[in-house]
């Protein structure tokens, strides 16, 4: 590659970058999950900051709660801003499912933004970056 074929590419990425909206130039500096506030009372775990958590994800708590319960195989309910679940679950394992579901229905895949949506066409689901545009299937729902 000759030099001037490289500075035409930086050129045109410095093109595409001052194209992009101000709020996907800087979502890592502004995108924080808080860390989940767990817990165990009894036989119930509690999630003291759940709504935050689904907020700050950008997420309906319903479509996170879940999530969670699938994942931990429990029921569980939201009361007010936070989650109960039946049974006694570590922090660390809470948090490690909070990063599964931030992986599967929030970051894009393709450029690695949180600005994303679920849109539904037909009958399947989609992941749609504000970002990039990339549309990527959810596999479940």
């Amino acid at each position: 590659m000759s030099e001037i074929d490289f500075y035409d590419f930086e050129k045109l990425l410095d093109k595409a970058y001052g194209e992009l909206p101000e709020n996907v130039k800087s979502y890592r500096s502004r995108f924080e999950v808080p860390a989940a506030q767990v817990t165990i009372a009894g036989n119930r775990t509690i999630i003291e900051n759940f709504v935050d958590i689904a907020e700050a994800m950008n997420r309906d708590p319903n479509h996170l709660l879940k999530f969670l319960l699938r994942e931990v195989a429990t029921a569980g309910t939201l009361e007010g801003r936070r989650a109960i679940l039946q049974g006694r679950f570590t922090p660390y394992l809470i948090a490690n499912k909070l990063k599964k579901y931030l992986k599967e229905f929030v970051i894009c895949p393709v450029c690695g933004s949180p600005d994303t949506k679920i849109i539904k066409k037909g009958r399947f689901h989609f992941l749609k970056c504000e970002a990039c545009g990339a549309e990527t299937p959810v596999t479940h729902l």
